[in-house]
């Protein structure tokens, strides 16, 4: 956990120098990244992406449209973070390249030590923890196999798109090979890391106050409660930007409480590990925001 006050610059941290995985956390970089773009002048919100086959990832509905369906900017965007839709990322990432997303992030996080990449290479890469053969499969083949429940089928899905020996599988355990892919340290921060690029977003650092912030603090849920993990522990008439992130055996919530407002603004970034993404973070996190407010709010 990692909160700060920006008025006065104090903090509340636990375990917030660890390195943790983002999950679609990292889809507000990629947003960033966009929208710097489009704040130079070197885009429009009505510039229109076209989707490719190597796209396509699950989670969301784009997935499932023709390829050449075009998207605007500004959708892909929303897209991505209000509905957290991973081909939308995808398109997203493939405009901007995965190496501009990865020096803009750097910079906006003050740390070197960031490597994001696409959201079916993370795929590829847990896959390929069960057999080496995973990382060329392709994304159709990508989404089939994420059509089977997380754990044995899932390794069953693997094994046979890859056409190997139940022998020759590196593990047949889903929490292991989630478990060897986050030992990579591939798409994590540190809390205070992703802290730092918050502050510098509401702070007009690395996007200044105009259309390009708006669309993103709208695509945040600036104005929409839901309740949800840390916002479910929060004050209701507070305005929260975040995004959450979700995989296996790992959760996290980030935002600003009040980043309109720097004499009032709060940042806030929590995650968990090792508790069922589901059914367990969720308390644990709203139990977090409601340790929050009565810290630095009720009083």
């Amino acid at each position: 956990m990692y909160v700060k006050r920006l008025s006065d610059g104090s903090e509340m941290s636990h375990g917030a120098d660890e390195r943790w995985y983002l999950a679609s956390m990292a889809k507000v970089p990629v947003a960033l990244a966009v929208l710097r773009q489009v704040q130079d002048g070197r885009r429009t919100l009505d510039d229109e992406v076209a989707l490719e086959d190597g796209d396509r990832i699950d989670v969301g509905n784009i997935v499932w449209n023709d390829t050449g369906t075009r998207y605007s900017l500004r959708t892909l965007i929303e897209r991505m973070l209000l509905e957290s839709d991973n081909t939308a990322a995808n398109m997203l990432i493939r405009t901007v390249t995965v190496q501009t997303l990865n020096d803009g992030t750097r910079q906006a996080m003050g740390t070197p030590n960031v490597t994001f990449t696409t959201f079916a290479q993370v795929r590829r890469d847990v896959y390929a923890e069960v057999h080496p053969k995973a990382r060329d499969l392709d994304n159709g083949t990508l989404v089939r196999i994420a059509s089977a429940r997380n754990g044995p089928a899932r390794v069953e899905a693997i094994r046979r798109a890859v056409d190997a020996k139940r022998t020759d599988l590196a593990t047949t355990s889903m929490d292991e090979a989630y478990d060897r892919y986050y030992r990579r340290d591939l798409n994590t921060t540190t809390l205070i890391a992703y802290g730092g690029m918050l502050e510098r977003l509401v702070r007009g650092q690395v996007l200044p106050d105009g259309p390009p912030r708006a669309v993103l603090y709208k695509a945040m849920k600036h104005d929409i409660y839901t309740g949800y993990r840390l916002q479910a522990g929060l004050p209701r008439d507070h305005a929260f930007i975040h995004k959450t992130g979700t995989q296996h055996r790992r959760a996290c919530h980030a935002g600003v409480l009040d980043p309109d407002d720097l004499q009032k603004a709060l940042v806030i970034v929590a995650c968990t590990a090792d508790l069922d993404e589901q059914k367990q973070a969720g308390p644990v996190l709203e139990s977090v925001g409601r340790a929050i407010r009565q810290a630095a709010l009720d009083r």
